[in-house]
């Protein structure tokens, strides 16, 4: 599903990776660990196209991202990249289907069928109760849930996750940690994760550690 292959990123003088290589296969859920400036959330952005390597390549769902201009790239982000982040970025003047209905909208869905979608979503993810509830209005685990149905909306080849339980009680964050692997399960989703968590990290199919800008298999 995901393929980088000699990856670099440097910003100024600073050497943020240092040649990176990682396959991730379809319905796989790994997990990226390493201490804080090890190059993970770095190496996320580059992988789900949300920033451009200074040498290497990035492959999707078959497609090479730098065959692709810029519009052809947020496009591509839109429909085949779901992004969960640690304070989950909803608008806090939409309610939760609203926010959950974005991207959708964005690439060019009618609101009729959006919202129908979004409503099957929360319905899997158990807020479809909430679904008129400004952010405002949830707590913490619901939020993110809603941040997690909006990643679902269109069908993404890959969801990309950076500290989605950093944010969280114990007991969110376990409830969340559960609801990757479900989502894995149902809708065979192929999820990447950075994260510091021991617990989540563990849990992943499989683990890579981080550390000065290189990725290992094992701890070093």
């Amino acid at each position: 599903m995901i393929e980088a292959n000699g990856i670099y990123k440097s910003y100024g003088s600073l050497k943020v990776l240092k040649g990176v290589s990682l396959k991730v296969n379809k319905g796989e859920i790994i997990s990226i660990t390493g201490a804080s400036g090890a190059g993970k959330s770095t190496l996320l952005h580059i992988i789900s196209t949300l920033d451009k390597p200074d040498q290497g390549e990035v492959t999707i769902d078959g497609i090479r991202i730098k065959d692709l201009n810029d519009k052809k790239i947020s496009e591509f982000r839109n429909r085949k990249v779901g992004f969960v982040f640690q304070f989950h970025h909803l608008l806090p003047e939409f309610t939760a289907i609203e926010n959950i209905c974005i991207p959708a909208f964005i690439a060019g869905i009618s609101p009729k069928i959006a919202r129908k979608k979004g409503l099957e979503i929360m319905d899997l993810l158990k807020i479809s109760d909430r679904s008129n509830h400004k952010p405002s209005e949830l707590s913490g685990g619901e939020q993110q849930r809603v941040a997690i149905a909006r990643a679902l909306i269109n069908d993404p080849a890959v969801i990309m996750a950076d500290e989605p339980s950093g944010n969280l009680d114990s007991v969110n964050a376990k409830n969340l940690h559960n609801l990757f692997f479900e989502l894995r399960d149902v809708l065979k989703q192929t999820i990447v994760i950075v994260t510091h968590n021991e617990e989540l990290a563990e849990m992943a199919d499989r683990r890579v550690y981080m550390r000065d800008g290189q990725i290992f298999t094992s701890p070093k």
